[in-house]
């Protein structure tokens, strides 16, 4: 390999660098920077360049929430430019007879924060452990990605995931990858971003294999997506259309998003238990970029010829209850009302005091939101995918993290670190501690082995999910395969139906 790499794509020539036995390569366009006349449109291919476009940095981040920057490392808010929709590249050799498989990551952040540059996202270990070449994107977020208003496509947070995953197919080989062996992963909105790519039409044949971590249940119906783009507009003194947003610098638009996230329990009349929640954004079921929800489409078989890798956490909501400063301080009154929004049925509270009659109020109402918005989600997709007449793969992390004297569990967003090995990153010192125990280097090694070995084979090395025996793969010090381990909230949720969520009142 050449001490400066270097790789001519179809748009022109990338310099990179070698960076520990890896040709590494940062920033390229994948498509033109989605401002002026592009601004809130489908990507637009990018055009190309003549001489050598140098590869050393990370694009920019798009315009995001600057209030949760911590997730990813606030410095890269400083930098301010438009070229937000860039891919990154590490790949043991940059040959193109080498045809290894390739790896496509999708960063999570709610869909209205993240940055493919994050120290967290340094896939190093993972290309060169595993042999793969490895992709981090940057997308559209918030107001610029997933708004839905007059004048725009929906979901276009979506099409630029697309608008990569197309790069991919057409420059992958010269980077020494087999465009043919493609698997998307993501966390968290990244992992609910693939559950959509699932279903996308203009998705189909750009990936052969999928990992989603901790999928969230969230999806809107295209009416309570209008009233929500109506409702954040108006904190901008405007109409939601592109003419009207479009004359707002895009980075100062996230301040509307923020406005709106403080009043957001004053509409729950319209828009239900989604008011509770800490995101505004969500992907749309418009019914063209994406027409039915991933719980619907993929039992349908929309996912049939694409291995999936579905799983999560045991603890999920205990990231959440840290960074809103509840741990250890939930009422009896506040574990009645999260029970009553987000429990199954007409009686989510009595079902679930019934189910769990020893559980604290704090263990309560951690318990339901973890179920609502990601344990049951995830679980329901693997089972669509295989009613659909495709192949799912389930696991569940429940190591139990010794960082901040163990409150973190197996929390929200642990499986980053974890899968990275950048243990210093994201909530990798809170949940892992200053210095990653040799458990959390083992369950690094479990994760990136089962996640690499699926990307080459399409076997993880556990089976696969059925309704039968609903074979588990647990992520632990030491790792099993058992039966779903959460029944008691597997049998809660089975009749409950996830799809878009609707508009209550017009």
């Amino acid at each position: 390999m050449s001490a400066v790499p270097q790789v001519r794509t179809t748009a022109g020539v990338v310099r990179g660098r070698t960076e520990d036995g890896l040709a590494v390569f940062r920033g390229i366009p994948y498509a033109e920077p989605p401002i002026g006349e592009a601004r809130f449109q489908a990507p637009r291919p990018v055009r190309g360049w003549d001489g050598v476009r140098e590869g050393y940095a990370f694009g920019p981040p798009a315009p995001q929430d600057v209030n949760m920057a911590g997730r990813g490392g606030g410095e890269f808010l400083m930098d301010t430019g438009d070229d937000w929709l860039t891919v990154n590249v590490w790949t043991p050799d940059p040959d193109p007879a080498a045809r290894r498989p390739v790896m496509v990551w999708i960063h999570g952040g709610a869909y209205k924060l993240g940055f493919s540059g994050s120290p967290g996202y340094d896939a190093r270990h993972i290309a060169r452990d595993g042999d793969v070449v490895f992709v981090s994107l940057n997308y559209r977020l918030g107001v610029e990605g997933f708004l839905l208003i007059d004048g725009a496509p929906a979901n276009r947070g979506l099409l630029d995931q697309v608008a990569a995953l197309e790069w991919v197919r057409e420059n992958i080989t010269a980077f020494g990858g087999d465009p043919g062996q493609v698997t998307v992963l993501g966390d968290s909105a990244g992992a609910g971003s693939i559950a959509a790519l699932l279903a996308m039409p203009s998705a189909a044949g750009l990936f052969r294999r999928a990992v989603g971590q901790s999928v969230p249940g969230t999806f809107f119906s295209d009416a309570l997506a209008r009233d929500v783009a109506t409702a954040l507009a108006a904190e901008a003194g405007l109409r939601p259309t592109a003419r009207d947003l479009s004359g707002v610098d895009p980075r100062k638009l996230p301040a509307a998003g923020q406005a709106l996230d403080s009043k957001m329990r004053q509409y729950e009349d319209r828009w239900g238990s989604f008011a509770h929640t800490l995101s505004l954004f969500s992907p749309v079921v418009d019914g063209e970029v994406l027409p039915a929800a991933p719980w619907q489409a993929l039992a349908r078989g929309a996912g049939r010829d694409v291995e999936l890798i579905v799983g999560h956490n045991r603890d999920e909501w205990r990231t959440f209850l840290l960074f809103t400063g509840q741990l250890g301080k939930i009422t009896e009154e506040q574990a009645a009302e999260a029970l009553r929004l987000f429990g199954p049925g007409e009686d989510g509270e009595r079902a679930y005091r019934a189910a769990f009659p020893d559980a604290s109020a704090e263990e309560l109402y951690e318990l339901v939101q973890t179920d609502w918005l990601f344990r049951m989600p995830t679980l329901h997709l693997a089972e669509a995918q295989v009613a659909g007449g495709g192949q799912a793969y389930l696991y569940e992390l429940t190591w139990q993290s010794p960082g901040s004297g163990g409150v973190m569990r197996a929390c929200h967003g642990l499986d980053g670190p974890l899968l990275f090995g950048t243990y210093d990153a994201h909530l990798g010192p809170l949940a892992i501690g200053p210095e990653p125990t040799a458990e959390a280097r083992d369950l690094t090694s479990q994760i990136r082995t089962a996640w690499t070995s699926f990307a080459t084979s399409g076997t993880p090395g556990w089976p696969a999910y059925d309704s039968q025996q609903r074979l588990t793969r647990v992520f632990d010090a030491p790792p099993s395969v058992t039966a779903y381990p959460d029944e008691t909230s597997r049998r809660l949720w089975q009749d409950h139906v996830f799809e878009a969520l609707p508009l209550l009142t017009a």
